[in-house]
């Protein structure tokens, strides 16, 4: 399957939050530059807990912060609301090509969801020098995006090279 050829419908930006939900995220974008966003967007979380707008605001709040611990907090809970979506295994090692295509056509636009915030949770791992967690992660993308239409091969290359440099430095 490839991962470009798809209608995008669905999509997380698209649906609708509470108008106070909004409303806190918009305040939280607005206070950012005073150093004030984070209260709006942890209210924002706890009237819509599940809310991916919600979710996407906070990881990069946190991750502008260069909090990243934070961040992987945040992506690892939007992977799990998204992999509930496409009903995927709860752990992404058991991910397959076979899941992928088989996923219904009508969900192909979450699954793409579910990849890319999987390679930022990835990501996240590399920047918090667990080369060794992120390495895995990019591999399970690049194993089941054979046209590595998600990009996780460069980041899987990297991976590896920083891993090999770590260990040449022990």
């Amino acid at each position: 399957m490839d991962l470009l050829q798809f209608e995008a419908r669905d999509l997380y930006f698209e649906q609708p939050d509470a108008p106070e939900v909004t409303a806190l995220i918009k305040q939280s974008s607005e206070n950012y530059a005073a150093g004030e966003g984070e209260l709006p967007l942890l209210q924002a979380y706890l009237r819509a807990p599940e809310s991916l707008n919600v979710l996407v605001a906070l990881n990069r709040f946190y991750y502008y912060q260069h909090r990243l611990q934070e961040a992987l907090l945040i992506s690892e809970r939007a992977l799990g609301l998204i992999r509930r979506d496409v009903e995927f295994p709860e752990d992404w090692r058991e991910l397959s090509v076979e899941l992928i295509e088989n996923a219904p056509k009508e969900r192909l636009t979450r699954v793409r969801l579910y990849l890319f915030t999987l390679k930022s949770v990835g990501f996240l791992h590399m920047r918090l020098h667990d080369l060794g967690l992120c390495e895995a992660i990019f591999a399970k993308i690049v194993e089941v995006d054979a046209k590595d239409r998600i990009g996780a091969l460069p980041l899987l290359e990297l991976a590896r090279r920083l891993s090999a440099e770590t260990a040449a430095c022990a």
